[in-house]
């Protein structure tokens, strides 16, 4: 999403020789992006700098502060919104998947709707029937399913989950669901029987 904003940067004696949308746009991308603004979310990039004021010097400052207006191109997940992402890395409790500037966790119990471990060898996680595997570097499509959203983005938490049907690693979509096992009673017997 892009938001405008209006700040006022400060502008040391040494860019005074230079061009000051320049510099602007320095000071603030230094400032702004890669930042966490609770209200907006991540700052991803900072753009069209305008409206830029003469500037007032302060007593005791030899810098000039400046009025001025920008566009920011941010980044806020939201809990249900369906993402495209890629798998980043892999541990015991799931899967890193970037989404934008960002990554989130898709923990082992959310990959799949079947039962999968982590494969050290390989590595990969595989489905116990062999049928789905999930490697650092594949492309899925998770749901959010929660946001945290901290100072920092190294502190903010994002879940994700891939069980819902149409999501997951590309391959997987428009497979057949796994066949589960469903235990059914009757005359004193336990009988399987698959659940189509």
């Amino acid at each position: 999403m892009v938001h405008t904003i209006k700040d006022t940067f400060k502008m040391s004696p040494e860019y005074f020789d230079q061009n000051i949308e320049e510099v602007a746009v320095k000071i603030l991308r230094g400032k702004y992006e890669g930042t966490i603004d609770k209200d907006l979310g991540v700052i991803v990039v900072i753009f069209n700098v305008r409206n830029i004021s003469d500037g007032a010097i302060l007593p005791g400052d030899p810098a000039t502060h400046h009025d001025v207006e920008f566009d920011a191109l941010t980044y806020m997940p939201q809990v249900d919104e369906v993402v495209e992402g890629k798998v980043t890395d892999l541990v015991d409790f799931g899967a890193f998947v970037r989404i934008g500037p960002m990554e989130g966790l898709v923990h082992v119990s959310q990959i799949a709707g079947e039962y999968i471990s982590l494969n050290r060898k390989i590595p990969a996680f595989v489905s116990k029937q062999g049928s789905r595997s999930l490697k650092k570097g594949d492309l899925v499509y998770a749901k959010v399913s929660t946001v945290s959203m901290k100072n920092s983005i190294k502190d903010s938490k994002i879940a994700l989950t891939m069980k819902p049907e149409g999501l997951g690693k590309v391959d997987w979509i428009g497979m057949p669901a796994p066949k589960q096992r469903m235990v059914r009673k009757g005359s004193g017997s336990k009988r399987n029987q698959r659940r189509m």
